[in-house]
């Protein structure tokens, strides 16, 4: 996934601004949402020629050397005010999407998405076990809905994806944690910093990964099966393709965040980032012809429906 919108515990990591154009806000999150549900559609495609670590370098030296040069022109700043928290936050968002684009290779893209929405779900259990955080028996309720609407999208238990199901759960409790860190440590960060420090990170996950296979080499898997074990290699034409249109749509859907939240309430704003899980069934299903059963459509339904009730109902210290 390019980078998945922050919530409203993210929001402070944006801007300070108090602008109110709540309309404008909701056309730039649809915008990024539409863009990033048609990109992350093609990570399959780029997966069967590429492995994700050679896939993850390639795309970060895009992404930071376009960051870097309209960083240089426009005068912006990178560099955190603060390194050990910038460092461990993106530590913990590279983790998340790491094990997003593996999922993403060997599941439709609406389970992978559904199961990056528990986020919301576990960041309520976040606040409460870590920081002590009061919850209130509504919320309580729509965090077990949440669990119930992923169950209904991933069903482990129908044998296709087998123990693969958990993965894009995990990647929402890392996605969690991100956001838990985002506000708690760097609240006072530049959205744009936080942007390097992610393409950084997933670099250098990528390097890490290679050095890694080619000390314990594997042979991987024909096709998409074999992105998370294969090699540097030649890549396709199309794989070059979709690998720089991650690295551009990246940065123009986080752009588009990034200014949606200077123009509205962040729990207004991130109500909208839900229209992810129907834009990437709907490319799905227009570029690729993946559908999604009764079962798992009613799952993504309470997904949205669970999601904007803890956002709506959050507590004072969670909102600006």
């Amino acid at each position: 996934m390019a980078v998945v919108g922050a919530n409203a515990l993210m929001s402070k990591a944006f801007t300070n601004a108090r602008v109110n154009q709540p309309l404008s806000a909701a056309g730039l999150i649809l915008t990024a949402m539409a863009l990033m549900g048609l990109i992350d559609n093609y990570v399959v495609i780029i997966a069967e020629t590429t492995g994700l670590w050679q896939f993850q370098v390639i795309r970060s030296a895009m992404a930071l050397c376009m960051l870097m040069a309209v960083a240089r022109w426009r005068g912006w700043r990178l560099r955190p005010r603060k390194w050990t928290p910038v460092i461990a936050r993106t530590a913990i968002q590279s983790t998340a999407l790491i094990i997003y684009f593996a999922a993403l290779a060997i599941m439709p893209i609406s389970q992978a998405v559904a199961g990056l929405f528990t986020a919301p779900l576990f960041v309520v259990l976040l606040s409460v076990v870590v920081y002590r955080h009061p919850l209130d028996l509504i919320r309580a309720v729509a965090v077990i809905c949440g669990f119930v609407g992923v169950i209904l999208v991933l069903r482990p238990e129908t044998g296709g994806s087998d123990w693969f199901s958990i993965l894009p759960i995990l990647a929402g409790l890392f996605y969690a944690l991100t956001a838990v860190a985002t506000r708690e440590w760097c609240s006072d960060e530049n959205a744009l910093t936080l942007l390097f420090g992610f393409f950084t990170g997933m670099g250098l996950y990528g390097v890490i990964g290679l050095g890694v296979l080619s000390t314990f080499p594997v042979i991987a898997p024909e096709g998409a099966a074999g992105f998370s074990f294969r090699m540097w290699g030649v890549m396709s034409g199309e794989a070059w393709l979709w690998t720089f249109a991650q690295a551009v749509g990246s940065l123009i859907a986080v752009g588009c965040i990034t200014r949606a939240y200077q123009l509205g309430e962040a729990s207004y704003v991130t109500v909208f980032e839900y229209a992810l899980l129907v834009f990437a069934v709907f490319w799905g299903w227009a570029l690729f012809g993946d559908r999604i059963d009764t079962l798992g459509a009613l799952g993504i339904v309470v997904i949205i429906l669970s999601g904007t009730v803890i956002t709506l109902r959050g507590s004072p210290d969670q909102k600006e």
